[in-house]
């Protein structure tokens, strides 16, 4: 009965251990699956040595995490979101992320707080200081990604009548619109190239046209895109032909860069007013009557 006991005994307990292997063991692929999982696996900063880290992943990264919940705390609740779409709208830097913005909005504050008490130190000058460095500094990065979105909307407006007209010739030519549009992609320069990238790749994992499009509208604040996109849209929901319709989409773009050249080429006059008035004017005075005023002051001297 004891050896009974002992090999009933023993048998559960070889049983309860093979249950708990097989429960706490992972499915790991195998073969070709296993390959391509190696191959698609990024390696994350926690698996490697510090040592081997670069200088942004050893020394701004962990700053800028550990700064993110100060930004998201005195930001509003959809600061996410707006940051999103400024990113959107700035072509989405590499490395650049709504939270890497707010980490970054958080150092930015405690940097301003630190100036200021440099500044003034701890006097009631000091505490305006720290006030005033630590708001300017906890807004600079969205001014400086709306700046860059600025930037790159001026160089979607100035290439968007080429890339129509690229897109045209392609489409008359023959090619199928997506084709076109990968051709315009790999040939054109600049963010109008990456916008039909963008498109192309959402069109090819299963979206629509007419949405990844009306996505790229939303992407932008130029209007002659958006007039595009809608217009694009419309035609793919009735059955028009989309050789007519970029057509004359490329010569409204042509006419509208044209007529944006021209008000800003009337802008000019107004703009220099102001650098000669305070620049160039007062140099000019000191040179013309400068000699003059030398010689009134002499010639009054004298007489006395």
């Amino acid at each position: 009965m004891l050896l009974l006991a002992i090999a009933a005994t023993s048998v559960c307990l070889a049983v309860a251990i093979i249950v708990y292997l097989l429960a706490t063991a992972r499915s790991e692929p195998t073969g070709v699956a296993r390959s391509l999982a190696i191959v698609e696996r990024r390696i994350d900063r926690h698996e490697v040595a510090r040592n081997e880290l670069g200088a942004k992943d050893r020394l701004i990264i962990p700053i800028l995490h550990r700064t993110r919940n100060l930004g998201v705390r005195l930001s509003p609740s959809d600061a996410g979101q707006r940051l999103a779409r400024l990113l959107d709208q700035a072509g989405n830097p590499s490395g650049w992320t709504p939270e890497n913005l707010l980490g970054a909005k958080g150092a930015g504050l405690l940097v301003g707080i630190l100036f200021g008490l440099l500044i003034g130190g701890f006097s009631l000058r000091g505490l305006f200081w720290m006030i005033g460095l630590g708001a300017g500094f906890f807004f600079l990065p969205d001014l400086f990604v709306y700046n860059l979105g600025l930037r790159r909307q001026e160089e979607l407006r100035r290439g968007l009548a080429d890339a129509l007209d690229m897109l045209t010739v392609c489409v008359e030519a023959g090619q199928g619109f997506n084709a076109a549009l990968m051709q315009v992609a790999r040939s054109v320069t600049g963010p109008v190239a990456g916008e039909f990238a963008r498109v192309l790749s959402e069109v090819q994992i299963g979206r629509s046209r007419a949405d990844a499009f009306a996505a790229m509208g939303e992407r932008t604040r130029v209007p002659e895109i958006r007039t595009f996109v809608s217009a694009l849209v419309q035609a793919d929901r009735l059955g028009l032909p989309i050789a007519n319709v970029l057509r004359e989409q490329a010569k409204e773009m042509r006419v509208a860069r044209r007529q944006h050249a021209e008000e800003k080429a009337q802008k000019v006059p107004v703009k220099i007013i102001f650098p000669v008035l305070i620049c160039i004017f007062p140099s000019i005075f000191v040179v013309i009557l400068g000699p003059a005023v030398i010689r009134i002051i002499a010639v009054f001297t004298g007489l006395r």
